[in-house]
């Protein structure tokens, strides 16, 4: 089967493109650092590698055209952003709510930690319907129609605004992670910190709320 690609001056104008996007701090970026922060660089790694699984399903979906159907419905548009926004406040909850973890856990306790970082990024970007509608917008401008294989070049796109994603989204947890090593010597941090997060998931997740309010 012949692989169909965008023309060099598409393909080269969609990289540019996406790296401003990705490089512009968003939910997703906050989250992977206050991971990161929280609990060091490869928790943030994990959380880097759940979030953009997770776009491997938008990006299957946009070529699908299951985006335009969530784009055209209100109510799935509702549902999807609700049940984000919710998640992430009920993450914010439970930090500033739930028992702190003790500090000498044992090897198959951190691996269960690890899967629910994976977990969590990964149902975060799933339920983000900015996400589902920033593939049905952007990626199509980059599409060369007269090269046919119209979902097959979506994908090749998407593919590569994933990989893209992943490396970008890991210079953060790497960069926060090294920060937050520095900041967890200072007993005021350890003191605060647990609250910050929470209310970082809190507002993302009221961000995530409110979000798309303008959308017709």
């Amino acid at each position: 089967m012949e692989i169909v690609t965008p023309g060099a001056t598409n393909l080269g104008l969609f990289i540019g493109a996406a790296l401003v996007l990705l490089l512009t701090p968003g939910p997703a970026v906050l989250y992977i650092v206050a991971r990161s922060v929280e609990q060091g660089r490869l928790a943030g790694f994990v959380s880097d590698l759940g979030i953009h699984t997770a776009t491997l399903v938008h990006v299957l979906a946009a070529a699908l055209g299951l985006s335009a159907l969530l784009a055209s419905s209100a109510l799935a548009f509702s549902v999807v952003k609700y049940a984000g926004a919710a998640y992430l406040v009920w993450l914010g909850l439970k930090k500033i709510f739930g028992r702190t973890e003790a500090s000498d856990l044992g090897a198959a306790l951190k691996r269960t930690r690890y899967a629910r970082l994976f977990r969590d990024g990964f149902i975060v970007n799933l339920f983000n319907p900015k996400t589902a509608l920033f593939f049905l917008a952007f990626l199509p401008q980059f599409v060369d129609v007269n090269r046919g294989h119209v979902a097959m070049q979506i994908v090749l796109l998407g593919l590569l605004f994933t990989f893209m994603g992943f490396m970008t989204d890991g210079c953060y947890a790497l960069a926060a992670g090294t920060a937050g090593n520095w900041l967890k010597r200072s007993r005021a941090y350890l003191r605060f910190e647990r609250y910050a997060s929470g209310v970082l998931f809190i507002g993302l997740g009221l961000t995530a709320a409110f979000a798309g309010n303008h959308k017709k």
